[in-house]
């Protein structure tokens, strides 16, 4: 989404994520020209309030009580100049002591989401908050629809930082204790803050509706107002596979395609290709989804259903659930092609003028093919440039770095042979991206 263009005085933006996402997290915000005020890294998932009020203890420390705009990573706007323009309404709400949430315009009797219940309309668009409802069998999700009271609940929350702190502060104390505790015994990593995992592993897992939100609808003595404001903005909650379909170009017989794809007698499916040339026929009501970690075939009113499979891949400690084939770095990424039980084949990109660690192995071997640009390679005590077709070979024990100085980006392929392949098996002696601490 593109930056407001009014009035608003906006700040760089605050990300919360785990910290398996952070190089994924870093790479999409340097694709959109974002320079990020911090990355803050959770050890462990503790749903939303812990997130937010993170968010809120890092904001403060950076401004004076700033206006906080929370947004959930996973939604879609297509009206953003009406977005921008709701938004400032609930800035300027909020800078006045509110606590603002988006309230989704129903478009039909939606399941899949939890609702808000509007209450007096204060302002052309803005109600009270009346109260918060969970995701509603269809029956009851018609009745929503129909009463007109009804919004569906978005996830977007605007309010001041102070508000937030001391809402949390007084219904759920113990987030805010165990936050301040992590976020004091953080430790800078880059561009990212590592929040204290001891620290943040004791606390409480709660979401934001159910922390504070919920509790203001109850008209709490001396708590902040809650307000809803109607948004229409063609939003959508892009939380499942089917999501996906709404917000793409459908073809005359309902079908969704992203990749290589080839229908014959397919209705309303949605197929996404991500490596490959994918066929489907005669299929009806599906979702195909190829990667190049794995292929899934679902009946559409199954989709949500891939926890499952999840738990599944625990339980069987496949890794699938954890690591991707391609897996993004700080100076760039890597994609796995090839492995087996003594040798693993890689294609790395690197970015221009980024630099890998000057590191060593002490299971393994390592070739590397220049496939495009000019690479700087340091090899024990010698440095030397290798351009396309060119290749070379890192003996096991031996300190090598990789560089990319050129201006294009740097493709490799490299093919490891030895008696252990871990990611875990890199001892490093220099490191512009500050990972000497964390190996």
């Amino acid at each position: 989404m593109d930056a407001p263009k009014n009035d608003l005085e906006l700040l760089s933006p605050l990300v919360v994520c785990n910290e398996m996402h952070r190089f994924i997290v870093a790479e999409q915000l340097r694709q959109m020209g974002l320079e990020q005020s911090a990355i803050l890294l959770e050890p462990i998932g503790r749903n939303t309030a812990p997130a937010v009020t993170l968010a809120a203890l890092q904001a403060s420390e950076l401004e004076r009580d700033p206006v906080l705009v929370v947004l959930p990573s996973d939604h879609h706007v297509a009206n953003v100049v009406e977005f921008q323009a709701r938004l400032s309404k609930a800035v300027e709400l909020a800078a006045k002591g509110d606590v603002v949430t988006f309230g989704i315009v129903v478009q039909k009797p939606e399941t899949g989401f939890g609702y808000i219940r509007r209450g007096q309309e204060i302002a052309d668009g803005v109600f009270v908050l009346d109260g918060f409802t969970e995701k509603p069998d269809a029956r009851t999700a018609a009745e929503y629809l129909a009463s007109g009271r009804y919004f569906w609940n978005s996830g977007i929350f605007v309010l001041r930082a102070s508000v937030w702190l001391e809402q949390i502060g007084r219904y759920h104390p113990a987030i805010l204790d165990s936050c301040k505790a992590a976020l004091s015994a953080a430790k800078r990593d880059g561009d990212f803050i590592r929040v204290d995992k001891e620290a943040f592993t004791q606390c409480p897992s709660d979401s934001i509706d159910y922390a504070v939100m919920e509790k203001l609808d109850q008209g709490a003595e001396g708590g902040p107002r809650g307000t809803v404001l109607s948004l229409d903005v063609g939003w959508s909650d892009l939380g499942s596979w089917p999501a996906l379909s709404t917000v793409k170009p459908m073809d005359d017989y309902g079908n969704v395609t992203i990749g290589d794809i080839f229908l014959k007698d397919t209705r309303n499916s949605l197929l996404y290709s991500q490596s490959r040339f994918l066929a489907a026929v005669g299929l009806e009501d599906v979702v195909v989804i190829e990667t190049t970690d794995a292929v899934l075939v679902a009946h559409k009113d199954r989709a949500q259903d891939v926890k499952v499979i999840t738990e599944y891949l625990k339980k069987a400690n496949r890794s699938e659930h954890v690591f991707h084939t391609k897996v993004h770095r700080p100076w760039g990424d890597y994609e796995s092609i090839d492995n087996g039980s003594r040798y693993q084949v890689k294609r790395l990109t690197i970015k221009p003028g980024a630099t890998l660690s000057l590191q060593m192995h002490h299971h393994r071997a390592e070739h590397w093919i220049v496939v495009k640009g000019t690479a700087r390679v340091t090899r024990g005590e010698e440095t030397f440039l290798l351009t396309e077709n060119e290749s070379t070979y890192i003996p096991l024990g031996i300190k090598h770095r990789l560089e990319n100085p050129g201006t294009i980006p740097l493709e490799i392929i490299e093919v490891q042979s030895g008696s252990y392949l871990g990611e875990d098996d890199i001892v490093r002696f220099e490191d512009r991206y500050h990972r000497l601490e964390s190996q």
